[in-house]
Order: structure tokens, then C-alpha cells, then sequence
């Protein structure tokens, strides 16, 4: 093409308007530009569309390099561009101009119902035909059908685009490109975690002018994916609220579709990391800023994460939806966060659920089929993970085949347990000892490890219901917390249940004049950084009580039938040395020999681990030979033994 001969012209969704000595002003529906300089308002009104450069340097008399200098910053602007001889009415070419893009052209395949939506393409200029791009038509996302529609995209390369818009919200996109985007399967995952119950068991609910509005609208974003637009969110519309959003899609690099599903276990890396932020490697700002985007109520791993309603003003107490680690009906029914500041319970309300749904069964594990006999010296025994009594519960059949998961210890020796204790499922035996998400993998295996030194700790004081000195606490922060609790006449005192293992072990006992107890418990390196995880936790628990019957718990437990909720004396002070690295803290706990699964999963990105270690005690009555009768005994806490039927018979209700 001769470049001479190339017409060029304002955009054309922009009017220009020209005041002598003062320059062009370009006007659109979003906009006002100023345009100032030196033969602006010369050639401005020529920039129709209707000159070519050679008829612009006749028609001005500039020469060519200011009439390029010119026109080049005003393509650098995105003001001008070639013109056409497209017959595309100018409303229609203003509209397309505005969007950024050209008129849209070519051939699009509909599957689904194209009696609303076929004409409409039509109207956009598009043709309907089996080429090119592909609109599919659905009533639901999660329909099993558009498993073989993405299966087909994925074989043949060709994009295509579902939509949904007979229904109370019309759902668009995203725009599917097979190897370069995510696919059908990687969304659906996402969004069955929302799905409850099978969208067929809705009754319908549209009205005919929210279906062709949906009609227009999906047609209108197809006619735009075709001119170039990207359409890599989904987008809904409620036509009650009038709300519409953009929803993120994740591609998953484990999807079973597009992806490879095949894991491969490894011991995990630990590495030097510089403490940032209150014993972690990021700051909780940080961290929300970072995952914050998991949060969405349609496709996001977490619905939202809010302020718990229920806390009083002085408890930053957040939640995060379903906790999928416990039974609906218990206190902890929803995952939570609680924390010194809101950042830090929004943070922990974010991670807890997102560590509840990396230690799910997706069906993503890798597991091997063999018995406990068949796994040799590899396998740890379950019950001596479990501790369950023979009185309480059958032993483990060594002999039993069954579905194994490879865990790492620190040093990189493989070890084996049961997949159904080390991920959530239904009827599964796992539970959420151990289980923690952290900023980094460094930073998630301490706080699940001293998740277990926490538990271990109580369990052993609340069975054999010892009595512990008390902690003192004379710090503004604590002070503050225990006049707000006085407010609600409550006593608040902290507990020093540390046990052999050396680590700061707390429990925050708050009661009502001796009833009506509540508990909170935390551990750390650091006695003070213990004391207050105790304290937030008693806070992050406390509203939760009101949405479920404490009464049987409140009726058996009170500072009078369980003296061990009163100190008996003072807790000597511990002495604590701070590091800088994680990594030193890392060291610390490698005499434990710790076992480490890494459950973190590719399309999240939270560190998230599971951590074992064979012989520390839950803090659910589970009551075999070993620490829980003779820790007290080696620490003079009691002379003998707790005999099995004085164990408290009272379970935490945690």
C-alpha cells in the first residue's frame, strides 16, 4: 500500500472542535482531550478521514517531517489511526473506536439454543456457521456435557465461550483458548467448591426480558472476543441488584484436562529465610495483598473473608466460610482468623481456609495401595498417630490394603500413612492437627508443628486435669484485654502448660464467676508470642459459642468440678532468644523428627503442609499407653500414672 495514499483521521468515536488561538479540544462520551502546539489548529479539522498525507501535506503545506512529527504523537496517544472504506454506520464505527478495538468480522459455531442469540450475531455483523471460534449455550456451568465440549476445544485448538442467560444471573465467559488460557475442568473445580447442592433442584427463575437481555449482552462480549478483546474472566450480572463482576479464572497446572494431574511427591526445601514480621517471612499485609485475590464468591477458593458478626467490638475475630476439617454442627463449624489487629484475623481467617481446602481429597494425591505389612520399615504405624485405646477402638489391620501417602521427614526419608488420615474427605479419619498455611513453606511447617507441641500439651493437662501456675502478664495489650472482658463479666488468666518438650505451651481460661468456661490455647519458642496466640484464640472462640448449644458443656464444666481451670501458683519466666531465620527456628525442631507433607497446590500458591509427629497427643480423648500418662509423672505434676478409667471424661469441645 502507498503510505502517501493512506487516509488518516481522528478516531472516531472523538469530535474535534477547534478554538482559534486557543487549539482543538477532542470530545467522546468518556472524554475531553486538549490539544495544544504548533499547527494543531491547522491540521486538526482536516483529520476527517477524508485526506490521505499526500492531500494533508497540500492542503497545510507542511513539510513531511512535521507533519509526521505531528500525526506520530497523535497515534501515540491513541487519537488518530487509518481509515477505511468499511460501510459500518458511524454510531456503529464510534462504538468500536471507543472499545479500543475494530469492527468485529468473521464466523462463530453456536451449540445450545441459537434462537435468541443467532440473530443478534447476525446484527453485530458476524456470520453463524461451523467455523471458527465456538459460543456454547448452557442453562448450568457445572453441566456434565461441557466436559466434552472443553475435550473437543482442547483436540481441535479452537476457542470457544460459554454463556448462560436464561436464569436469575446471566453468566458470560471467560473466552477459552486451548494452550494458552485455563480450561472448562480448571474452572469447574473452582467453582463446585461454591456448588452445594445441583443447580437442577432450583426451581426456574427468569423473565423473558432477562434472557434477551442476556441474549444481547452475550452476543455483544462474543462480538468483542472476536474483534481481540480477552475475555480471561467470567462475568456475571443479578438483574435484581443490577450488580454485575469479573470473576477470576485460574489456569491449574494439575488439571486432569489441560494439565498434568500426575504429582510427584519430594521432600520439602527449607532454606534461609528472614524473619519479617512477628516470627513470619511476610507481614500480614503483605500476605493479604498477595492472596487476597483467592476470595471470590463464585470461583474464588474462599467465599470472602468478614468481620465475625457475633465478636464484640474489642475481638478481631474473622471468618472465611465452611470449615471442611469439622462437622457442621461444631464450634469451629466456620474457618476463622483471629488476631492482635484486624489484618492479622483477616490473614488467619484467609489461611485457615485455605489450608482446610489444600488438605481436602481432591482426587489430585498421590497415593500407592499396599498394607502396613506390604510397606515394610517405610510406613508409620496409624496408631501411633491416632492413640486410640484398643478400649476405644479396634487396632489397625496391618494386613488391610489400602490407599498410602507419601510424607518427608527434614533430612528426606520417605514415610508412609494413610491417605485417608492426612486429607479431609467424606467419612475420612483426618483431622486438622498439624495443618498449617504460612507465608512460606518455612514459616507453614513450624506453625503446624507447633500446632502439635499445643495440642499435645493440652491434652495432657486436660485429662489428667492438672493444676498449672499462671502465667504473668503485665503488658498494655493484655490489660486492655482483660477490662474489655471484665466489661462482659468475664475473668480472663492464662495457664503455663508446658510440657517436656521445652516449648511454651498457654491456655486462656475465661469463666463467669467459675462458669460458663471458655478456652484458648497457643504455643511458640517465644512464652509471650504463646500466651498471646492463647488470648486471641479464647477471642476467636468466644462469639462462636452462641450459635451452638454450649449448655451440655457449661453444665459438666466449671472452674468448681474442674479445679485444673484455676492455677495453682506462678510460672517461673522463661527465658526466650529470638532468631532471625526461620531456618534457625527450623533447626530447633529437627530432634523431633518431624514428618511433612506438603499439601500446597499448584493453582494457589498458600504454603500449606500437614505435620506428624508419631506419639505427640491429640487433644480429643484418645487415650493409649504413652505421653498422656507419662508426662505428668516424669514432671511431677502427679505421683503416678493416671489410671485410664480417671481420665477426664469430659472431650474438649474444640
Amino acid at each position: 500500500m502507498d503510505v502517501l495514499r493512506m487516509r488518516v483521521g481522528f478516531k472516531r468515536h472523538w469530535r474535534a472542535v477547534t478554538v482559534p488561538g486557543d487549539g482543538v479540544y477532542l470530545t467522546s462520551a468518556r472524554a475531553t482531550v486538549a490539544l495544544h502546539g504548533d499547527h494543531i489548529e491547522e491540521v486538526a479539522p482536516l483529520l476527517d478521514g477524508s485526506h490521505d498525507l499526500a492531500g494533508l501535506h497540500e492542503r497545510t503545506g507542511l513539510g513531511a517531517a512535521d507533519l509526521g512529527r505531528l500525526l506520530g504523537r497523535l497515534a501515540e496517544a491513541d487519537l488518530v489511526a487509518p481509515q477505511t472504506d468499511e460501510k459500518t454506520s458511524p454510531e456503529v464505527a464510534a462504538y468500536w473506536d471507543l472499545a479500543g478495538l475494530g469492527v468485529p468480522h468473521g464466523t462463530v459455531e453456536v451449540i445450545g439454543d441459537a434462537s435468541l442469540i443467532g440473530p443478534i450475531l447476525r446484527d453485530l455483523g458476524l456470520r453463524v456457521g461451523d467455523q471458527g471460534p465456538v459460543l456454547v449455550v448452557c442453562d448450568d456451568y457445572l453441566d456434565p456435557a461441557l466436559a466434552s465440549v472443553n475435550a473437543d476445544r482442547l483436540a481441535d485448538g479452537r476457542p470457544w465461550l460459554p454463556v448462560a442467560v436464561d436464569g436469575p444471573d446471566l453468566w458470560i465467559g471467560p473466552g477459552f483458548r486451548p494452550g494458552e488460557s485455563a480450561c472448562w475442568e480448571c474452572l469447574a473445580a473452582r467453582l463446585r467448591i461454591r456448588r452445594q447442592a445441583p443447580l437442577a433442584l432450583a426451581p426456574p427463575a427468569a423473565l423473558p426480558q432477562t434472557t434477551s437481555i442476556g441474549a444481547q449482552l452475550a452476543a455483544l462480549q462474543v462480538a468483542r472476543w472476536l474483534a481481540g478483546r480477552e475475555l480471561d474472566t467470567l462475568w456475571t450480572f443479578d438483574p435484581l441488584t443490577l450488580e454485575a463482576a469479573h470473576h477470576r479464572v485460574t489456569r491449574r497446572p494439575q488439571c486432569p484436562a489441560c494439565g498434568d494431574p500426575r504429582t510427584r511427591p519430594a521432600p520439602v526445601e527449607v532454606t534461609s529465610r528472614r524473619k519479617a514480621h512477628a516470627h513470619r517471612s511476610a507481614g500480614p499485609q503483605e500476605t493479604w495483598d498477595r492472596y487476597v485475590h483467592l476470595t471470590d464468591p463464585v470461583t474464588g477458593v474462599v467465599d470472602r473473608v468478614r468481620r465475625d458478626p457475633r465478636a464484640p467490638a474489642f475481638l478481631n475475630s474473622y471468618l472465611s466460610g465452611r470449615n471442611l476439617a469439622l462437622p457442621v454442627s461444631g464450634l469451629r463449624a466456620d474457618s476463622g482468623g483471629k488476631g492482635g489487629t484486624p489484618i492479622e484475623a483477616k490473614v488467619g481467617a484467609l489461611c485457615e481456609a485455605v489450608e482446610r481446602y489444600c488438605g481436602s481429597r481432591l482426587g489430585e494425591e498421590h497415593v500407592v495401595r499396599d498394607s502396613y505389612r506390604g510397606l515394610g520399615a517405610a510406613a508409620v504405624h496409624p496408631d501411633d498417630v491416632l492413640l486410640y485405646d484398643p478400649r476405644q477402638r479396634a487396632p489397625f489391620d496391618e494386613g488391610a490394603e489400602t490407599e498410602w501417602t507419601p510424607l518427608f521427614t527434614l533430612d528426606g526419608r520417605r514415610r508412609y500413612l494413610p491417605t485417608d488420615l492426612l486429607y479431609f474427605s467424606e467419612g475420612g479419619q483426618a483431622d486438622s492437627n498439624g495443618n498449617a498455611a504460612g507465608s512460606s513453606i518455612e514459616d507453614a511447617i513450624l506453625q503446624g508443628f507447633l500446632e502439635l507441641v499445643e495440642r499435645d500439651a493440652v491434652g495432657i493437662w486436660w485429662y489428667n486435669r492438672t493444676r498449672q501456675p499462671e502465667v504473668v502478664l503485665d503488658d498494655p495489650w493484655t490489660a486492655e484485654l482483660r477490662a474489655d472482658y471484665a466489661g462482659l463479666g468475664r475473668d480472663v488468666r492464662v495457664l503455663d502448660l508446658t510440657t517436656d518438650l521445652g516449648i511454651p505451651a498457654m491456655a486462656a481460661v475465661s469463666t463467669k464467676g467459675g462458669e460458663e468456661v471458655m478456652l484458648g490455647f497457643g504455643a511458640h519458642f517465644d512464652p509471650a508470642t504463646a500466651a498471646r496466640r492463647a488470648l486471641t484464640e479464647l477471642g476467636q472462640l468466644l462469639p462462636a459459642a452462641q450459635d451452638i448449644d454450649m449448655r451440655p458443656w457449661w453444665g459438666r464444666v466449671s472452674a468448681a468440678s474442674h479445679p485444673c481451670l484455676l492455677p495453682e501458683g506462678v510460672a517461673a519466666p522463661r527465658a526466650y532468644t529470638p532468631n532471625d531465620d526461620l531456618n534457625d527456628d527450623i533447626d530447633l525442631i529437627r530432634p523431633f523428627d518431624p514428618l511433612i507433607l506438603d499439601q500446597t497446590r499448584p493453582d494457589i500458591g498458600v504454603p500449606v503442609v500437614k505435620v506428624v509427629v508419631p506419639g505427640l497427643r491429640h487433644f480429643w480423648p484418645r487415650f493409649a499407653p504413652g505421653r498422656l500418662f507419662d508426662v505428668p509423672v516424669a514432671l511431677g505434676r502427679l505421683d503416678r500414672p493416671t489410671a485410664y478409667d480417671d481420665l477426664n471424661p469430659v472431650a474438649l469441645f474444640m
